[in-house]
C-alpha cells in the first residue's frame, strides 16, 4: 500500500511520496505535479468551482478543484455559465454554526466540499504514481484557525478526517505541520541541530522547537525530541484582509454615507469584513445580501462605489480580487512600494501600496506572532542562544517584517528558507515513510 504525505492548506495544498533508492541514500521525495494555465505545479490551489448542471431530469452540482477549478471559473462568462468559487475552506472547520451551505439549492455540507478538492488531488497522484492511494499522513496546524482550546482543535480535526474519509481515504494519521516540516529540514542535514520551525500558511502560524539531525534519525524519534510547539490563527489571509481593507473597501463604498429617510446613516460595515476574508467572500451572494446591496445603493450617496461592490460578489470576482492581493503583497516583500490594480466593468482601483505603509497596517498581527514565538521559548526554557538554526517555510515567510521578528531574535546567519509551499508535504511523505 502507497502511503504519502498531504498538505492541506488554506490557499495552497500539495502531496508527495518517497521514493527508495541505494541502501546508502536518504530516500528520494515525489511530489505531484498538475497542469496549470503556467505550467506543470507542485502547488495545487485549495479551492473548489461548482456549477449546476442537468442530468436525467435532476439538478446536480459539476465541481472543479485547483487549476482546473481556476479554468472553468475564468471561462464562465465565454461559456455562458454561472458559478460559485469557494476558497479557504479550510478556515471553517472550528466552527459549529456553519456545518453546510447551500449551493443553487442543494445542500451540502463542509466536509463533503472539502472531500472535492482531496479526492482530485488523491486520483492525480494515483495517476502519476501509477499505484491506488488509501492511506496519508496529513498535517494539521497547531492551533486551527478560530481554535480557542484544545477542544477546538480536536473537533476542527475531526471534521478534516471525515473530509479525508469522504475522500476515499482508509488509514489517516495527523502531524504538526511545522513537525514535518522540520522532518524535511531534517533530511538535509549531516549534523545534530536544536532547531526552530516557523511555518506560515495561509490562515495559521505555527511553530515547534525540535531535536533534529543524524543522531536522531539513527536512534529513532523520542518524543522528549519535541520540545515545544506554539500557533495562532493569523498568517497570509490575515495580511492579505489589511490590503483590502485598506485599499480595495473604500473604492467599494466603504466608510460612506446612506440616505435613511431624514438620516445620515453608514453603508453596512459587516459586509466589507466579509469582503476581508476568503472563506467568507462567496457567501455574500446569498440572495438577501444581494437585496440588501440593492437597496444600500438606491440610498447610497456614492452609489456608483456600492455599484461596484455589487459587480464584484455578483460576478464572483474573489479570485481575480485575491490574485491583486497576492501579487501586491509579493511585491512588497521585494520593493519599498507597488501597484495595486483591479479593473471589471463598475470596478476600476489603480492604487500605490507603499511597505512602510503595509507594515503599518499589519502591525498588531506582527506583534501577536512575535508574542507566540516568545511564549515557545519561554515555555520551553529554551533561550534563543540555546537555538541553532531557524527554518522558515510558508508564502508569508518572504514578508519582509515576519522576517524581522526572527533576526532581531537569532541573527541573520542563523536563517534559513527553502521549499516555502512544499517542505511540509515533504515532510509529510518522510513520515509516512
Amino acid at each position: 500500500m502507497l502511503a504519502v504525505g498531504i498538505d492541506f492548506g488554506t490557499t495552497n495544498s500539495s502531496l508527495a511520496r518517497c521514493v527508495e533508492g541505494p541502501k546508502s541514500q536518504s530516500p528520494a521525495v515525489e511530489l505531484v505535479r498538475v497542469p496549470s494555465l503556467t505550467g506543470p505545479t507542485e502547488s495545487y490551489r485549495s479551492l473548489l468551482y461548482l456549477e449546476q448542471v442537468r442530468q436525467q431530469g435532476k439538478n446536480r452540482l459539476a465541481s472543479w478543484t485547483g487549476p482546473a477549478g481556476i479554468e472553468q471559473y475564468l471561462s464562465r462568462e465565454a461559456r455562458g455559465a454561472s458559478g460559485r468559487l469557494i476558497q479557504s475552506l479550510k478556515s471553517f472547520l472550528t466552527s459549529r454554526m456553519l456545518l453546510s451551505t447551500e449551493v443553487f439549492g442543494i445542500r451540502v455540507t463542509i466536509e463533503e466540499l472539502i472531500a472535492r478538492i482531496l479526492r482530485d488531488l488523491r486520483e492525480k497522484a494515483e495517476q502519476q504514481f501509477d499505484a491506488p492511494i488509501t492511506s496519508a499522513v496529513a498535517g494539521r496546524p497547531v492551533r486551527f484557525v478560530g481554535a480557542e482550546n484544545e477542544e477546538d482543535n480536536a473537533y476542527a480535526q475531526g471534521r478534516l478526517r471525515t473530509a479525508f474519509e469522504l475522500a476515499g481515504f482508509k488509514s489517516i494519521e495527523f502531524e504538526m505541520e511545522p513537525v514535518a516540516a522540520a522532518h524535511y529540514y531534517e533530511s538535509t542535514l549531516q549534523h545534530d541541530e536544536l532547531i526552530l520551525i516557523g511555518d506560515f500558511g495561509g490562515g495559521t502560524s505555527d511553530f515547534s522547537l525540535i531535536r533534529v539531525g543524524p543522531t536522531v534519525r539513527r536512534r529513532g524519534r523520542k518524543a522528549n525530541d519535541l520540545l515545544g510547539n506554539a500557533g495562532v490563527g493569523i498568517a497570509g489571509d490575515a495580511f492579505d484582509a489589511k490590503i483590502v481593507r485598506h485599499l480595495v473597501s473604500p473604492h467599494l463604498g466603504a466608510g460612506t454615507k446612506m440616505q435613511s429617510v431624514d438620516k445620515l446613516l453608514p453603508v453596512p460595515g459587516w459586509v466589507y469584513s466579509k469582503l476581508e476574508r476568503w472563506h467568507h467572500l462567496s457567501f455574500l451572494k446569498a440572495k438577501d445580501t444581494m437585496n440588501m446591496l440593492a437597496n444600500v445603493k438606491a440610498q447610497a450617496l456614492e452609489p456608483a462605489k456600492i455599484e461596484a461592490l455589487i459587480h464584484l460578489v455578483n460576478e464572483d470576482l474573489g479570485y481575480r480580487l485575491h490574485q491583486s492581493v497576492q501579487k501586491t503583497k509579493s511585491e512588497l516583500s521585494a520593493e519599498t512600494a507597488a501597484r495595486f490594480l483591479l479593473a471589471d466593468g463598475a470596478i476600476e482601483v489603480d492604487a500605490l501600496a507603499q511597505r512602510a505603509a503595509f507594515e503599518c497596517w499589519i502591525g498588531d498581527e506582527i506583534a501577536a506572532i512575535e508574542t507566540c514565538v516568545d511564549s515557545l521559548l519561554r515555555d520551553s526554557a529554551v533561550p534563543a542562544a540555546k537555538v541553532n538554526m531557524v527554518f522558515l517555510t510558508g508564502g508569508s515567510s518572504f514578508v519582509p517584517a515576519v522576517r524581522r521578528i526572527f533576526e532581531q531574535r537569532f541573527g541573520g546567519e542563523r536563517i534559513r528558507a527553502g521549499s516555502e509551499f512544499t517542505s511540509v508535504a515533504q515532510g509529510l511523505a518522510l513520515k509516512a515513510r
